[in-house]
């Protein structure tokens, strides 16, 4: 199994411009790095399963992490090493065992067989390494921009606990975030016409105003509801006599 998800090797990822649009989320971006490096340990290798334009592997590279690169698509792959990130186009490429953090944000909700794709971030993880999962949460928000990127589906804490336990992975966290961004893409999809293209000047505005207190509110609501949800799931040590 790889990432390619079946997909040809001129697989073309088709929301681009939205990644490139949400780099003005900057305190939402800043969040999302922050996550990734509080949950990993140690100084050994990481993984960023399905970079995209770079935006949070550089952030982490810039907090200290030595992160590789997976991305399939080649207009993006091309863009991360223009960053000077090291890449990989296929994880048949990537060593069993050779991760001690894998992180993937907002990648698995566009993999059909899904959890295929956990289990091969489980077999490059070593015993002991962890990987961080974060993803769109509730089908009820299944919209027009999922549409546009090609989404398969969106998660719950209950299904996002179930791809690592498929893996065999041992869950230790999930939790939902961005109970605001909840309520917003209601209105989103309720006003969209179709496109599902996103507007800079909404998209700064949310994260200037509306995310930062949806944050504070996070702290009641992570439990119950949310705009994405993410997990944190362990592979096991094994046994020695």
């Amino acid at each position: 199994m790889t990432l390619t998800n079946g997909t040809k090797d001129d697989f073309k990822y088709t929301g681009v411009d939205n990644l490139e649009i949400m780099l003005e989320a900057k305190r939402y971006n800043i969040f999302l790095a922050d996550l990734v490096v509080a949950h990993h340990s140690g100084t050994g290798a990481v993984l960023d399963f399905g970079a995209g334009i770079g935006t949070f592997s550089e952030m982490v590279r810039d907090r200290g992490l030595n992160v590789t690169c997976l991305e399939i698509d080649s207009y993006q792959s091309d863009i991360l090493r223009g960053k000077g990130l090291d890449v990989a186009r296929d994880s048949a490429n990537l060593s069993s065992e050779s991760f001690d953090y894998i992180f993937s944000l907002n990648v698995f909700e566009h993999i059909k067989d899904h959890k295929a794709a956990m289990a091969e971030c489980a077999r490059m993880l070593r015993p002991g390494g962890v990987v961080f999962t974060y993803v769109p949460a509730f089908q009820v928000l299944f919209g027009d921009m999922d549409r546009k990127v090609e989404h398969y589906r969106r998660y719950t804490r209950a299904s996002l606990a179930d791809l690592a336990r498929s893996a065999d992975l041992e869950l230790l966290q999930t939790s939902y975030v961005d109970v605001a961004g909840f309520f917003a893409s209601l209105v989103y999809n309720a006003t969209s016409r179709g496109s599902g293209d996103i507007n800079t000047g909404s998209i700064k505005f949310y994260d200037r105003f509306i995310f930062p207190v949806s944050r504070i509110v996070d702290r009641a609501t992570q439990n119950f509801i949310g705009k994405n949800a993410w997990s944190l799931a362990r592979k096991p040590v094994p046994w020695r006599l």
